[in-house]
């Protein structure tokens, strides 16, 4: 029996009505930018594994870290203990962030990690004798599939059947310069006739939502208003963390800095799940207390677990260095050029790119999930290209390792696609 054969017996795969897509494709192996499946086919992973293999699958580096890890502490409960990656993690993380964040909390993924800033920003409030109850989200979010992410995110596929158990969320529009100033003033209001705690946003490029960007001078002046009204700011980076926009952090666009910061994905560069929580001095400050009551009651089997944490601190190293800093300006540049080519031609509606994400909107109306997205994506597959269309929407957000030859490959992919729709 084929390995797709023996999946079908019992697995239940993500995202995936099984009824209408039975057979899900075997993958055996991987290195760099390139996937392998059971019958030796190449395909080029354009979009990092969900934009976590940022580095490359199976590099080198991080392999030899992790075999060090692995002979060393494999696994420590982190309530009473500690160990050294997890510290010279931290130290690192702080050394990267945007200045005023000094704490971080360990979680297992990119929901838990928002999950975690949700249950923080609402128990921060509460420590300070001023509860507060409702969340401020982007209309078409994305924050994760836990029951407080999904409160705050607002795409309806995701999260209809679960909408009537939700925590209190009301949600802006994402802003454009004709719109920023009547968001302000929605934002304004819910803050005088709502108890608001925190305002939970993607910087600049909503992940889920087609890749939607919005300028950093409007989301600023969002941020502004949260700050003056003492809403906590809640910078979800699960996605563009890590160098993907062209910055460490998305973060680092903006003038007003976030107070809790959420991160994942590309954290751990696709070898295990871990999630980072971080927040400033101020909102740990809210949580010393004499009264046991007060401390954050949150925790995960395998928080901080060593070889993650190995794993992060190699991929750090990485994104530091001049090779890597150098291919992210490749990428980047090769995206503007293939942009400049592609968004004359009559079948693309519009484009947008961002550091390292390309996206272009098909001219053509096509569902999320429907027979047309998926007639692209074996299209794009049938060319040796692996990227996952949302809807009319074609993002490419390769692994920083992947060459200009490879990145050719996918442009002309995206080219056969245009000349079948």
């Amino acid at each position: 029996m084929s390995l797709q054969e023996r999946d079908k017996k019992h697995i239940w795969h993500p995202l995936t009505q099984h009824k209408l897509h039975p057979d899900s494709l075997p993958i055996t192996k991987a290195k760099g930018a390139v996937l392998y499946d059971d019958k030796g086919r190449e395909y080029i992973d354009g979009i990092a594994s969900w934009y976590t293999a940022m580095y490359g699958h199976c590099n080198d580096y991080i392999l030899e870290k992790v075999s060090e890890q692995m002979r060393q502490l494999d696994q420590i409960v982190f309530a009473g203990f500690t160990h050294e990656p997890a510290v010279a993690l931290s130290e690192a993380l702080i050394s990267i962030l945007p200045d005023n964040q000094e704490k971080i909390f360990f979680s297992d993924n990119g929901s838990t990690a928002n999950e975690v800033a949700i249950k923080m920003a609402l128990q921060y409030h509460f420590n300070n004798n001023d509860k507060r109850n409702t969340i401020v989200a982007f209309e078409n979010g994305f924050h994760g599939d836990t029951f407080g992410a999904m409160s705050a995110s607002g795409l309806s596929v995701y999260n209809g059947p679960f909408s009537d158990f939700f925590i209190d969320v009301v949600r802006i529009p994402t802003p454009t310069d004709d719109t920023i100033e009547s968001i302000v003033e929605l934002l304004q209001q819910y803050i005088n006739t709502n108890n608001i705690a925190a305002f939970i946003y993607e910087p600049l490029v909503q992940g889920a939502n087609c890749m939607r960007m919005h300028s950093s001078e409007n989301l600023n002046k969002i941020l502004k208003v949260c700050k003056a009204n003492n809403v906590l700011c809640i910078a979800d980076e699960v996605m563009t963390g890590f160098g993907k926009t062209g910055k460490y952090f998305a973060s680092e666009y903006i003038e007003e800095q976030p107070d809790i910061i959420s991160l994942s994905k590309a954290l751990t560069a696709g070898f295990v799940p871990m999630a980072i929580t971080t927040c400033t001095q101020k909102i740990y400050d809210a949580f010393l207390d004499d009264s046991v009551g007060k401390a954050f009651f949150h925790a995960h089997t395998y928080t901080a677990n060593p070889i993650a944490c190995s794993v992060a601190l190699a991929g750090i190293d990485l994104l530091k260095s001049e090779t890597i800093q150098q291919n992210i300006k490749m990428i980047s540049n090769a995206h503007k050029v293939f942009e400049s080519k592609i968004k004359l031609h009559a079948k693309v509606g519009s484009t947008r790119r961002l550091g390292v994400i390309f996206a272009l909107d098909l001219a053509v109306d096509l569902d999320r999930y429907g027979d047309k997205r998926y007639k692209i994506f074996e299209t794009l597959m049938a060319n040796g290209v692996c990227l996952r269309p949302l809807g009319k929407t074609i993002y490419i957000l390769p692994p920083y390792v992947i060459t200009e030859k490879q990145l050719e490959n996918i442009y002309n992919a995206i080219g056969q696609v245009l000349e079948i729709i």
